[in-house]
């Protein structure tokens, strides 16, 4: 029996399957989403506020499990969306706080505006367990015309070889703004 023919053929697939060290590799895709351009905005004298909210959320950078033995870290996502079908709003502010209430981070340099029906995010590492068990975030907006009110919640997730857990937490108003007041310069 002749081997030729069949060593020819092995060494053909072996070569076609083989890659060209001169081509670069194709890219991985990003692991992270890009969040979409925001929209600086600069409120002035001339701004006048309709209404506004400062919104609380509390977020859990970790969970207790097993008798309170072991700590499930979990990653959080910031969610605002505006519900409103016409008009923006303009959020002023975005502040995260650990279990002690100490600012952690500040989100925003300037105010971002968000079109009628636009969301935005704000996103923390699952490994990131400075906030405590206690964390939460402080939103605030405000729209120059009466507007539906946004959802501002939180949703987080966590995983851990089979085991995964995942909740949101929405945020609660605990203070309102209205009556055409002026912004701060």
């Amino acid at each position: 029996m002749k081997l030729y023919p069949y060593i020819l053929a092995i060494a053909v697939i072996f070569l076609a399957s083989c890659q060209s060290t001169n081509i670069p590799p194709k890219s991985q895709p990003n692991t992270t989403q890009a969040t979409p351009v925001q929209k600086i905005v600069t409120l002035d004298k001339n701004f006048k506020i309709a209404s506004g909210q400062t919104v609380y959320v509390p977020v859990y950078s970790h969970i207790y499990h097993h008798n309170k033995q072991e700590i499930f870290e979990l990653a959080v996502t910031l969610s605002i969306r505006n519900t409103d079908l016409t008009n923006p709003l303009v959020i002023t502010s975005v502040r995260y706080y650990n279990s002690e209430g100490k600012l952690i981070k500040q989100y925003l340099e300037r105010p971002i505006q968000l079109d009628a029906l636009a969301s935005t995010d704000f996103f923390i590492n699952r490994n990131d367990t400075s906030g405590g068990l206690g964390a939460n975030f402080i939103v605030e907006w405000v729209a120059q015309t009466e507007i539906s009110e946004p959802i501002v919640e939180a949703v987080m997730i966590g995983t851990d070889f089979q085991q995964g857990i995942s909740f949101i937490s929405p945020g609660r108003v605990i203070k309102n703004q209205n009556n055409n007041k002026r912004s701060p310069s």
